[in-house]
């Protein structure tokens, strides 16, 4: 005959110590062996500490600035393409120039902060601003480029009509790379 204890299927089970009669109240004990069991097996299943440590998602690698270049590309065609853009950059004075970077910077922060504060707890500043920044000099380039093309955007005889041009179309572009970038 096979004797229970020592066959391989039999599972070990805690060994629980005799409840007393005045102790009644109190829950059974489990021996310290099968305690030790239990954490071990937590301890495996849990998360190497590097991996909780590192910030993973607010990293802004080469497939973020694609994306980027790809968002900012989608929304700076079709208001690069418009008369009224090219008006605005003519009559808009300088101030209302740097009303709309600080705005387009603004909104950018604003989808990037709630963007990290949704995938990690702690908030990196240094990799939000550098994330904020590489964003809009992305579109930036996208969008000086784009009007270059079309010849809206005189770099060498006009540097302040294209800056005020390039400015205006990279507000939307800006926000367009920024919801781009933040795609899985």
């Amino acid at each position: 005959m096979i004797d229970k204890k020592k066959s391989v299927n039999h599972k070990v089970k805690p060994i629980i110590k005799p409840v007393v009669k005045h102790q009644v109240h109190k829950k059974p004990q489990i021996h310290k062996i099968s305690k030790i069991k239990l954490a071990e097996n937590r301890l495996q299943k849990a998360q190497p500490f590097g991996k909780l440590m590192e910030p993973a998602k607010t990293k802004f690698g080469l497939r973020n600035v694609l994306q980027a270049i790809v968002g900012a590309t989608i929304l700076a065609i079709p208001i690069g393409f418009t008369e009224e853009t090219w008006r605005l950059g003519e009559t808009l004075p300088l101030w209302n120039i740097f009303i709309i970077f600080f705005m387009s910077i603004f909104f950018v922060t604003l989808f990037a902060y709630r963007y990290f504060k949704k995938r990690v707890q702690k908030v990196y500043w240094y990799d939000l601003v550098k994330r904020v920044s590489s964003i809009y000099i992305v579109s930036f380039i996208v969008v000086a480029l784009i009007l270059f093309i079309i010849q809206k955007a005189p770099w060498s005889s006009n540097i302040l009509l294209s800056f005020k041009r390039t400015i205006i179309v990279a507000f939307p572009s800006s926000l367009g790379a920024t919801i781009a970038g933040s795609l899985k």
